[in-house]
């Protein structure tokens, strides 16, 4: 390829392509669970702006294009949310997941609000959950959404992110 990825802060003009990406990345998600109304696949371009300038959003590039993205945001109570964490299928299993979730929480984490992260996926999902033990989460809980997708919640304390990022 000869380029290499770089991440940054998303703004107001990726928002397009990020939602672009979305679509395509949630697609394998869809099909797992068999719901293609899962709200990646039906949020609008509005709701994905407001979320740019209300939380933090990164993305990861290779040249001009977005190849990956994350959100985050720290609520009140210091426990930093991640979600959308989505890589093109193209560049899987190329360490680029874990290298955007490391930036997150290192963005997160900077200004001393973030005490934990917690963040969750279907329990079908194992590429994904295998992603975030590695990266420290353990299991919290569990909650049945219908008869076909569990959320598995997962979570870790900031210190140990701070760990893993100079690991």
């Amino acid at each position: 390829m000869g380029m290499s990825v770089t991440i940054s802060a998303a703004t107001e003009q990726d928002a397009e392509q990020i939602l672009k990406l979305q679509y395509l990345c949630y697609q394998s998600e869809a099909e797992l669970y068999g719901d293609y109304g899962m709200e990646p696949l039906t949020q609008s371009l509005d709701s994905l702006k407001a979320e740019l300038a209300d939380g933090t959003v990164l993305v990861a590039r290779l040249g001009e294009e977005v190849v990956a993205s994350v959100r985050g945001s720290v609520d009140a109570a210091g426990t930093a949310r991640i979600g959308k964490l989505i890589v093109h299928p193209r560049l899987r299993r190329h360490g680029l997941g874990g290298r955007l979730l490391a930036a997150i929480e290192a963005r997160l984490a900077a200004d001393g609000a973030a005490t934990s992260f917690q963040l969750f996926t279907g329990h079908r999902s194992e590429h994904n959950l295998r992603l975030y033990r590695r990266h420290g989460y353990a299991p919290v809980s569990r909650e049945q959404v219908d008869d076909r997708l569990t959320l598995v919640t997962l979570a870790k304390g900031a210190d140990s992110a701070a760990y893993a990022t100079s690991a």
